[in-house]
């Protein structure tokens, strides 16, 4: 009896060091920890403590670190921005959000947080990671690993030949208009969104996604409809990575976390095959989320290199294809609003906004009620993103093209 409780007494003494151990985020994931693996029917508060600690418990998630460098980009403080009328409190309320950070002219003019979430938390990007995958592609296109845009996807995934992906280029990914069919329905847990994270090849050395990508049967012809496909995202990260040779975590490191100078470091969640979650995950901080919006903004140079080729921002924030959702068009995994505006977006109200013409950027972190923001959440956030518009216009004392005024045509040719 003395041996056994002994060895309880190891074991609390274990626990309570490993209890003291963790921050506080890590203790409240521990608290609210998720009973299933689908996000989309976590309880609130089980999503709210989740959210900031994703990469905390290989048990729940294996990540990678996106190591930041040594210096870091400076974010000083400018002139508070008045809003006016908007309510900023009620509005960080309906949104259930963590995280605003506002940038104009290279300040901070506004920085709020909620849900006991700070400036040194980590907050998951979910498909804001998009667009940052879409930047690896043009880095990748500058580096000459990637000869061009309109070059086969079998180029450079060849398990991919004689599949409905065989004739579909980069640059049709990229607008997601392979017109491969594919199921994004988040409430069916038999749609692809669902089922393609935990599909198993009969082939242990085909890639898991490339294996489920290449079963899919073609619905229309590529470049003629826009259709959202995160699995198409996750397909653009592996062929990067095929590309380069590199895995996405290091390749974002090596061309833009260390040298444009993040505070932080950010991990990317790790599929089961233990490749980037290309289409979602990155955990940073609100803050290092504002500065890829700056580097972005200023064209994609960071350490006084250039990462992408000039103008490729530009390029990517073109609307391709309108989309029906919140007024936006769609670039290269950009959303795109009139005025030469475009965003990231992600699941629960996370976003990064980027209007060159005002040099504005705005970071949100949120826990939407409803993941789409479906629910009135969606729209609320242009409001918001049209009064910071309307606030800058009065500091410089002229109107330009809000979110939400009169949509541009939408469709390339």
């Amino acid at each position: 009896m003395k041996w056994i409780l002994g060895i309880f007494a190891v074991l609390a003494l274990g626990a309570g060091g490993f209890w003291l151990s963790l921050d506080d985020d890590q203790r409240g994931l521990i608290a609210n920890m998720p009973t299933d693996r689908d996000v989309l029917f976590w309880p609130e508060d089980t999503r709210t403590a989740a959210f900031r600690a994703l990469d905390a418990f290989p048990a729940l998630a294996d990540a990678r670190v996106i190591e930041a460098g040594d210096a870091t980009y400076p974010l000083p403080e400018g002139q508070p921005l008045d809003l006016g009328e908007f309510d900023m409190g009620a509005f960080m309320q309906r949104q259930n959000a963590a995280a605003v950070v506002v940038v104009h002219d290279g300040k901070v003019v506004m920085e709020r947080y909620g849900l006991d979430f700070s400036a040194n938390g980590k907050w998951t990007s979910f498909s804001v990671a998009k667009s940052l995958t879409s930047t690896l592609v043009g880095a990748a296109l500058a580096d000459g690993d990637i000869e061009s845009l309109d070059d086969n996807v079998s180029k450079y995934l060849p398990d991919m030949r004689g599949s409905a992906y065989d004739d579909v280029t980069i640059r049709q990914l990229l607008t997601m208009s392979s017109g491969v069919k594919w199921n994004e329905d988040y409430s069916d847990p038999q749609s692809d969104v669902a089922l393609f994270a935990e599909h198993e090849p009969e082939d242990e050395n085909v890639d898991a996604l490339v294996d489920y990508m290449r079963q899919l049967p073609r619905d229309a012809e590529p470049g003629t409809r826009w259709q959202y496909n995160t699995g198409e995202t996750n397909l653009i990260g592996v062929l990067v990575r095929e590309a380069t040779g590199k895995n996405l975590a290091d390749y974002l490191s090596e061309k833009v976390w260390a040298p444009f100078g993040m505070e932080q470091d950010a991990t990317w969640i790790l599929s089961r095959s233990g490749s980037e979650i290309s289409g979602c995950c990155i955990q940073a901080s609100t803050r290092d989320m504002a500065r890829f919006g700056l580097f972005a903004l200023g064209g994609g140079m960071a350490g006084g290199k250039r990462v992408v080729p000039e103008g490729w921002f530009a390029e990517a924030a073109q609307p391709a294809f309108e989309t029906g959702r919140f007024g936006r068009g769609y670039g290269y995994q950009w959303w795109t609003y009139p005025g030469g505006v475009y965003a990231a977006s992600g699941l629960y109200g996370q976003g990064i906004l980027i209007d060159p013409s005002r040099d504005l950027v705005i970071a949100t972190n949120s826990n939407w009620r409803q993941s789409t923001g479906n629910d009135g959440a969606g729209e609320d956030r242009n409001r918001f993103y049209a009064a910071v518009q309307a606030a800058i216009d009065a500091r410089r004392g002229e109107t330009g093209i809000r979110v939400g005024g009169p949509a541009e045509p939408m469709v390339r040719e």
